[in-house]
């Protein structure tokens, strides 16, 4: 009977400046249990990676486990696997940066655990084959990617037991095909059939059985701690795979040096499935999802699977125009990074931690916190530029066509969008390093099904064996029906300076939900630039009866801590309408925010005022509006409900204005925006 290689390797990963205490529930419940268990077994041989931030924080506050991660690599057990040193997706960074997040991986594990890493753990499993040519430079020899990259490029999943060779420009590079069966029986499988499972892959005599999958599945995922450490899942997996003669746990570069390569290989720019999916606009997930169901599981998992797929991970950035502006300001510094100092520099790859570019299963995007994190870094490469004197720039910073005006005085970072209305897209404190206009669009996503159309599933009463448990890929949710209340879709992005027409005076409810009377063309469509005198204008029009043409325009001024706009709006309606300025501000606590003295919570609305001041606690910063004409002011909530491993979450993500009155014919209108101490 034929043997089989265990090439078993664990992927360690936290945000960038994470929670302290999300990082220290992973501590405590995997990361530590495990390399203490494993220390128990050092003729284990296995595979880690560990994203550089999260090396630091054990290194410096768990001593224990870094003790542990040593002594096992020192003794040879450990294999260290490289990657970018912040986690960024490799294949949405330039070439120059790629290089220079592995190489500072590999200089961090080099000098403190003496080995030389010749492998590399893709992030997210994003493939492009252009990453080729800066792996090679970097020292790499192999990467591991998932079977479903080679399936779904036409591959046979009888011919996933070993490594195939792949090249860009004539630089060679080994990938080997992480098993999906694998990743789904390790650690949910009893000891038995995980073994079982284990010896499944042994097609010949030089077969491997690849896996290299998240290390929270051993102890954070739910159950998984009670099941890996209290009932000894880990300590019987590893002592049935010593004391069978048919497996040899080994490292995937020793596999690389003792075997032949199955072949050629040239892959799809893909992920895993189910990254496509979400990758898909919600309209685009459902079909395939639903296309995926007509041809039957038997044709996709044989055949299918080659022709079905989703989008690839960049599409995120067309999906999310949030991320895309995100990522471009971070590609606007990173062109220029010769200009960096060496702090701004650092921040420069901290920026482009992959986490917040995209949302799946996990929150991603529509984690405030995780948004905030990477404007702190972005602000901070700001403040490195700020002068004495304000400094203007115009241009097309998001790639979407349309220019944008980029200002920096010595205390704000600001982007108007021409594409966007004359709006401000970027709102960002110097000192605090927090961008107020870190907003959100409310869009719907494909999940949101489960939410509106819930189907009935009828359970058999079945628990699961006692010596196995159940896997996060197979939950299902549970559906709140209070949430539909929070299924509300934005027509226009959620920035700040918006403009709106109505025949009827807005109300809070109405401007809450999106479903007020707009009858001008100015809140979602373009604007043109005067570079010169940081001009926004538009002949657009008010729609009631028939078109009457009016024309916006929209002037700036700034000083060191403040935004003034002059509005002038001309039109041949004659009757009465209503103006509405619509804020979206971002705050790290909306609920907590205090406006004219007033607590906010849910929403607040104010009557015949002139000025609003908003008090930030967590910046400690406050916020004054301040307009030529008494209005009526709506304040509310944002809330979006997006999904997670858990189920779904509704987060509140900042507070929306809306300043409203009436005007005949012809509208002026000077708003200021100030920031201040509080």
């Amino acid at each position: 009977m034929n043997k089989v290689s265990l090439l078993l390797g664990i992927h360690m990963h936290q945000p960038v400046d994470n929670f302290g205490e999300s990082v220290d529930e992973a501590i405590d419940l995997c990361y530590g249990p495990f390399f203490e268990t494993m220390a128990k077994y050092p003729d284990f041989k296995f595979a880690v990676h560990c994203s550089g931030w999260l090396l630091e924080q054990i290194k410096q506050k768990h001593p224990k486990i870094f003790s542990n991660m040593k002594k096992l690599t020192q003794k040879g057990a450990i294999e260290w696997v490289s990657a970018g040193y912040y986690e960024p997706v490799l294949s949405a960074i330039p070439s120059r940066d790629r290089q220079a997040q592995i190489n500072k991986l590999n200089i961090f594990i080099e000098k403190n655990f003496r080995e030389k890493p010749s492998g590399l753990w893709l992030t997210e499993r994003v493939w492009e084959s252009s990453l080729v040519p800066d792996l090679h430079a970097s020292g790499i020899k192999y990467a591991v990617v998932d079977d479903y990259h080679f399936l779904s490029s036409g591959f046979d999943t009888k011919n996933m037991d070993g490594y195939y060779e792949t090249e860009e420009g004539g630089y060679p590079l080994a990938l080997f095909p992480i098993s999906q069966s694998l990743r789904y029986a390790l650690p949910f499988f009893s000891v038995d059939r995980a073994i079982d499972a284990i010896l499944g892959c042994a097609q010949n005599e030089n077969s491997a059985a690849i896996i290299f999958d998240d290390a929270e599945k051993f102890g954070l995922w739910p159950e998984t701690h009670e099941w890996v450490y209290e009932k000894k899942w880990l300590e019987g997996f590893v002592e049935a795979v010593l004391k069978n003669e048919r497996i040899e746990t080994k490292h995937y570069k020793a596999y690389l040096q003792e075997n032949r390569s199955k072949g050629i290989a040239y892959l799809n720019n893909t992920s895993y499935f189910e990254m496509g999916e979400w990758s898909l606009r919600s309209e685009q997930t459902l079909a395939l999802e639903k296309l995926k169901e007509d041809v039957g599981d038997e044709y996709f998992d044989s055949m299918g699977v080659a022709f079905i797929k989703g989008g690839i991970w960049k599409n995120f950035f067309i999906k999310y125009h949030e991320s895309n502006y995100l990522h471009k300001r971070m590609l606007s510094h990173s062109i220029n990074q010769d200009k960096l100092t060496k702090n701004a520099l650092e921040s420069l790859y901290k920026l482009q931690t992959n986490d917040v570019f995209w949302h799946g299963v996990f929150g991603g995007l529509y984690l405030p916190n995780l948004r905030d994190n990477a404007y702190t870094y972005l602000l901070d490469i700001e403040r490195s530029f700020a002068k004495k004197k304000i400094a203007f720039e115009v241009a097309d910073i998001d790639r979407d066509g349309y220019d944008e005006l980029k200002v920096l005085t010595r205390e704000l970072s600001l982007v108007f969008s021409s594409k966007f209305g004359g709006q401000m897209v970027e709102f960002g404190s110097l000192e605090s390093l927090f961008n107020w206009q870190n907003t959100l669009m409310r869009r719907k996503e494909a999940y949101h099904e489960k939410i509106l159309h819930p189907k009935k599933v009828f359970h058999v009463s079945q628990e699961n064996p006692a010596d196995e448990i159940a896997t996060i890929h197979g939950n299902d949710d549970v559906i709140d029906e209070d949430l539909k209340a929070q299924l509300i879709y934005d027509w226009h992005p959620k920035y700040s300076f918006i403009d709106h027409f109505s025949p009827n005076p807005f109300e809070l409810e109405r401007f809450k939900k999106a479903s007020f009377h707009e009858v001008g063309d100015f809140a979602n469509q373009a604007f043109v630039l005067d570079e010169k005198n940081h001009t926004f204008s538009r002949n657009g029009g008010i729609y009631l009866d028939k078109e009457y043409p009016t024309t916006l325009v929209k002037q700036y001024k700034f000083e060191d801590s403040s935004i003034s706009l002059s509005l002038t709006c001309k039109s041949e309606y004659k009757e009465k309408l209503y103006y509405g300025a619509e804020f979206n501000l971002h705050f790290a606590h909306p609920h907590l925010c205090i406006l004219n003295a007033k607590l906010m919570e849910d929403g607040l609305d104010f009557l015949d005022i002139d000025s609003l001041e908003i008090i930030d606690t967590f910046t400690q910063k406050k916020l004054t509006l301040t307009l030529s004409k008494k209005s009526n002011i709506s304040a509310y909530t944002l809330k979006t409900v997006s999904q997670s491993e858990s189920g779904f979450d509704t987060v509140s993500q900042q507070i929306s204005l809306l300043f409203s009155s009436d005007f005949k014919e012809n509208l002026e209108l000077n708003i200021k925006l100030g920031v201040s101490n509080v």
